[in-house]
């Protein structure tokens, strides 16, 4: 499968072949350019409908699917995406609104299902659709955004990140001033972390605003921030040993994927050192460093 190769575009005209299937493309003047922005798009070519609900996959191989329940109901709303290696995702849908769910578990067969509340904690199949997936890409779901890392070019937070990595090159550069920038601007939030619920999202222009943040929207921020900047990343959530666990893996050109690049262990947030290539005296010392993945366990991959 090919792999991801970021393009600098200069030109509009050289956007519609590269971004068919996504919402924008955010460009400056020519001779300028700016990361692209890949926002999903509902583009009802491929679609499983019913009176209550519409799962759109025209974009599967694009690395994500679009539900939307139809009607009005104050029943709560569940959609679940079920992909190849077995893990069961469920995510709360809002009436009415378009959510987008990645296909993060690569290719092969995936089965989107939508559910409404019946009584306790009862919920019955509104409908379903099983697909075959083969990625134009492997790296796009980790490019673009979802109902979890949720921007466009005019998020304040994606903005930001513009500012921030201005004449960087690279993604540990940019790994490393967006991190410190995060850490910088946002406080942990005691008050906000007691309060939060069950199916909490995070609202990136309302964190930006507040500059007050739990753990996921740290995390789903500096996701969304090293996305728009063209450097593909894993919000992932699971343990390290006993502990619930956050952490944040970058794809880096010459390496692959370094898992836990950014982590948070239960009560902080840790940036691994971003020169360790510069310094790691062979590539069998630098592989070494950051693939040692035993004393992680990965549940969820956004």
């Amino acid at each position: 499968m090919k792999k991801f190769t970021k393009v600098a575009i200069g030109v509009v005209a050289a956007c519609t072949l590269l971004l068919s299937g996504y919402g924008l493309l955010c460009v400056t003047g020519a001779g300028e350019s700016k990361a692209v922005v890949y926002v999903p798009e509902a583009s009802g070519e491929l679609v499983k409908k019913n009176d209550s609900m519409i799962i759109d996959y025209s974009n599967a191989t694009k690395g994500y699917v679009m539900v939307r329940y139809l009607q009005e109901t104050e029943s709560k709303l569940k959609a679940q995406v079920k992909g190849p290696e077995g893990t069961t995702y469920t995510y709360t849908l809002t009436p009415k609104k378009w959510a987008a769910f990645p296909l993060s578990e690569g290719n092969g067969k995936y089965k989107i299902s939508v559910f409404r509340n019946v009584s306790g904690n009862s919920y019955a199949t509104v409908g379903s659709k099983s697909i075959d997936v083969e990625l134009e890409d492997e790296l796009l779901p980790f490019l673009t955004a979802n109902q979890y890392v949720d921007y466009t070019e005019d998020t304040k937070c994606v903005v930001q990140a513009e500012k921030t990595c201005k004449g960087l090159e690279g993604e540990l550069a940019k790994v490393d001033a967006i991190y410190k920038w995060t850490m910088k601007k946002f406080s942990y939030s005691t008050m906000k972390a007691k309060k939060v619920e069950s199916g909490y999202v995070p609202d990136l222009d309302a964190v930006y605003k507040s500059r007050k943040a739990i753990c996921f929207d740290y995390a789903s921020t500096m996701v969304a921030m090293l996305r728009s900047q063209g450097v593909p990343t894993k919000l992932v959530i699971g343990y390290s040993g006993s502990v619930y666990h956050a952490w944040i893996s970058v794809y880096i050109e010459e390496s692959g994927w370094v898992t836990g690049i950014v982590y948070f262990d239960g009560e902080n947030w840790s940036l691994m050192d971003p020169t360790f290539a510069d310094t790691a005296k062979s590539e069998e010392e630098f592989k070494e460093y950051i693939g040692d993945a035993t004393n992680y366990t990965q549940k969820y991959v956004y």
